[in-house]
């Protein structure tokens, strides 16, 4: 059974691997701090409004239980194609939390974020879901986010994951197991991207580790 309802992509991520994709991403805090925070995590922000999206037709509609809500303590970098990563990089994971609301392993609205291993790694983790009846429910806060654009239409994002209050809801009963909060309920990701065509930044890749001490309050 899967106890915690936002075990986004279960791959496992070495330590030594955020460490050094969070170095890459620091933007002159290339210096390792003793506590081994990312930048800002410590620091209260209010949750921003969302980047502006890249002005591009096609874009899949995302619709979320009511019940379901979030909070990206994402704010805006002043730079359009940073911004851009962050907003592309937040439908991603809405749409992933969509598919596994509507049951569908091959929605179309992830499918449109991501590629290669991300969707693949998605469709496995929605298929979870599916499998057991079971779908999102609570609030999901995000924060601490480290992106990097890169030459050549790359970019790499480093971020916290806080599923405090996120639980699994039964389909089958319509019950929500509340879990006890725990440590493992930080994850920290790191996920490397790159623009498309359509001016859309997907999601090739996504990391995660749980219970990561970069993430604990």
């Amino acid at each position: 059974m899967i106890r915690r309802s936002t075990r986004l992509l279960t791959t496992a991520v070495a330590g030594t691997a955020a460490a050094l994709l969070l170095a890459g991403c620091g933007g002159g805090d290339g210096d390792s701090k003793a506590n081994d925070k990312i930048a800002g995590a410590d620091t209260e922000t209010e949750p921003s409004a969302s980047p502006t999206p890249s002005a591009t037709a096609g874009r899949p509609e995302i619709a979320l239980p009511p019940d379901l809500t979030y909070t990206f303590e994402w704010p805006k970098t002043g730079d359009k194609a940073k911004d851009a990563v962050l907003y592309d990089s937040q439908q991603f994971i809405k749409a992933v939390d969509m598919a596994i609301a509507e049951q569908k392993p091959l929605d179309k609205g992830y499918r449109f974020y991501s590629e290669g291993e991300a969707a693949a790694g998605s469709q496995k983790f929605i298929q979870e879901f599916v499998d057991y009846k079971d779908r999102i429910t609570g609030a999901k806060r995000y924060y601490a986010a480290k992106v990097q654009v890169n030459d050549g239409g790359t970019a790499s994002l480093v971020y916290c994951e806080d599923q405090n209050k996120a639980y699994n809801k039964s389909l089958k009963t319509g019950k929500t197991e509340v879990t006890p909060q725990s440590k493992d309920d930080y994850v920290l990701y790191s996920s490397r991207l790159r623009v498309n065509k359509q001016g859309i930044w997907v999601t090739e890749k996504l990391m995660s580790q749980r219970g990561s001490s970069v993430c604990q309050p």
